[in-house]
């Protein structure tokens, strides 16, 4: 098992990406290589930037790949507030996608703030 896929925050990222791919099949046709693609890759970024992290061999390298990640639910969520306003998710979705992404924010600083500690 790599290291990443023992971290709850990584699968949580994943599931995350499973529903912003459902989600975004909805989205109208012309914004396939606009907005449906920007939320997708930035979602993947999250857990792909955590996956990275975890794989490098100091600390402060791991620190990094979640700032990184950190930027990218930032992205995601930004994207999302777009994409209701512009009538492309239900509020139910709208809401239920920015608290997920909210609570992975959350998760990346607790996990960056552990680490932080165990470096000093």
């Amino acid at each position: 098992m790599r290291p990443h896929q023992k971290l709850d925050l990584w699968r949580r990222a994943i599931d995350f990406i499973v529903r912003i791919y459902r989600i975004t099949d909805r989205f109208p046709k012309e914004e396939k290589f606009g907005l449906t693609s920007q939320i997708r890759r930035a979602a993947v970024s999250v857990a792909a930037n955590i996956a990275e992290g975890a794989a490098r061999t100091s600390l402060k390298e791991f620190m990094q790949f979640l700032s990184h990640s950190q930027g990218s639910a930032s992205e995601v969520d930004t994207e999302l507030l777009i994409a209701s306003r512009l009538g492309y998710l239900s509020e139910k979705d709208y809401q239920d996608l920015a608290r997920d992404i909210d609570d992975i924010g959350r998760m990346i600083t607790r996990l960056s703030q552990s680490l932080k500690r165990r470096a000093t």
